[in-house]
């Protein structure tokens, strides 16, 4: 599982830094975001759907603010809260970019799969992505 994930993961972050400019990372953080109501998302949360502790998150979120793709806010109910805000040039870039990682996506993973696979690959993803029931004590 590790091998599939860490070869596909590098295809794709090779063709979106080739074609955009644009690791992988930096892709998820900006898909997030862009799927967020307005565009935004607080730190606490995106830490949550991303695949990075908080202190990576905030070094990425770091450079994604120096290249202007991404703002910060401040919450007005939280002092202490943050948002994390896609910027017009953000949208821009997530969308340029997309297609190059939607197509890696058909290259690497779905193209490999015959229609029985996709149904069982589907349905594994579907399990797979659940929050396990608790443990019973």
């Amino acid at each position: 599982m590790l091998r599939a994930q860490v070869q596909i993961s590098r295809r794709l972050q090779a063709d979106l830094l080739a074609e955009h400019d644009l690791a992988l990372g930096s892709y998820d953080v900006l898909r997030h975001l862009g799927e967020a109501p307005g565009g935004r998302l607080r730190m606490n949360d995106l830490a949550g759907r991303v695949l990075l502790s908080r202190s990576g998150l905030t070094r990425l979120v770091d450079r994604l603010q120096r290249d202007g793709l991404v703002d910060r806010e401040s919450c007005a109910s939280d002092a202490r809260g943050l948002f994390a805000v896609l910027t017009p040039a953000g949208r821009e870039r997530l969308d340029a970019a997309t297609p190059a990682y939607q197509h890696g996506v058909r290259e690497y993973v779905l193209s490999r799969l015959d229609d029985a696979d996709l149904r069982v690959f589907g349905e594994i993803l579907d399990k797979l992505a659940d929050e396990p029931a608790p443990a019973a004590l």
